[in-house]
């Protein structure tokens, strides 16, 4: 056996010891830009469609978190765009300080520990909104969860799946911050210079990964497979070797660049891996200038919302742009918002 094949199935076999076979694919990059451009990128993958509008709030909404007893109350300190799913669960968004919160697929996660009974309950069909509504920077989330005392409801989604998460957090500093839940814990990991995250195995196993093919070296051979630890590899290794720029346009290319190189083929199948699902549509996140980006992968442009150019005083409309209606929208999509009634969460 040569060098190079010898250094290939070590590779392998290091990233099947620490990984399930399977995995729902999700893919999240942060871009460093110059002039302080940041942008975050991610794609959001499943096995069929999942109808997703984009909803802006304003400030000073009060909000519950959930419709069982003792639910936490707040109102909100900062508007956002949220992405929500079904018309009732936020996936992920952006506020007006330019932090952003994105929820990915984790199998591993427990959210609850059976023991030990916490006084309040949380659905995630509004815990984005919780931490956006209320945190300006990552060290506000941080001192936010830390101080969290809640289970989690509301678990399941599209007739049943459970909705194990885990959850990237950037704001417009670039600092970022992973957080998973651990049967009633939350860890929470400083990214540091690591730049990608996808989905299994949780954070501390793929920061191994990715450290192993460091050593390796990427620009002869990366892995290129559809799963998680491989994507988020090729991810990592690409967003460290892009050009960094100051114009948000061309930065919100390269991120699109590098983000496509890691998303699963539209109608893409593996036999015998039902949960590898292909690439349904993908977000970016402009941390500087707050713009929040949008692309259905069937579409043939993508398009964003300036929340610098919306009202989001307290008192304002909630708006919606409904993605079913905009096959042919590129560009500034400010104009294609409409007022609406709040979404109802799936609680």
């Amino acid at each position: 056996m040569g060098n190079l094949t010898r250094t290939m199935a070590a590779a392998v076999m290091a990233s099947a010891a620490l990984v399930p076979q399977t995995s729902d694919a999700c893919s999240r990059i942060l871009y460093k830009g110059s002039d302080s451009l940041f942008v975050v990128g991610r794609s959001l993958d499943w096995k069929t469609p999942i109808p997703t509008n984009l909803y802006v709030y304003p400030r000073g909404v009060k909000k519950v978190s959930s419709n069982l007893d003792n639910p936490i109350k707040w109102t909100s300190r900062y508007g956002s765009v949220y992405a929500v799913g079904y018309d009732g669960g936020v996936t992920e968004g952006l506020n007006e300080k330019g932090l952003v919160v994105n929820g990915l697929f984790c199998k591993g996660t427990v959210y609850n520990d059976t023991t030990v009974t916490k006084p309040y309950t949380m659905s995630l069909s509004v815990f984005p909104a919780w931490i956006l509504d209320q945190c300006a920077d990552v060290d506000e989330v941080k001192a936010l969860l830390e101080d969290a005392q809640f289970e989690i409801q509301g678990a399941t989604f599209d007739g049943g799946t459970v909705s194990a998460l885990h959850w990237g957090v950037t704001d417009a500093t670039g600092k970022s911050i992973i957080f998973e839940f651990d049967r009633g814990r939350i860890n929470i990991y400083d990214m540091g210079d690591y730049l990608a995250m996808t989905n299994d195995p949780q954070w501390p196993d793929m920061k191994a990964i990715i450290d192993y093919w460091d050593k390796i070296g990427g620009t002869h051979m990366l892995p290129g497979t559809v799963s998680s630890p491989d994507r988020c590899v090729r991810t990592n290794f690409l967003a460290h070797h892009v050009e960094a720029v100051g114009d948000a346009s061309l930065g919100v290319s390269i991120t699109r660049s590098v983000l496509v190189n890691s998303s699963v083929p539209y109608t893409y199948l593996i036999q015998g891996e039902p949960n590898v699902s292909s690439t349904q549509w993908r977000s970016y996140a402009d941390l500087r200038d707050k713009r929040y980006y949008f692309e259905i992968v069937t579409n043939p442009g993508y398009y964003y919302i300036d929340l610098t150019q919306l009202d989001l005083g307290k008192g304002s409309p909630v708006l919606k742009l409904d993605t079913s209606a905009t096959s042919d929208l590129i560009g500034n999509a400010n104009s294609r918002l409409v007022k609406a009634e709040p979404f109802t969460p799936m609680f």
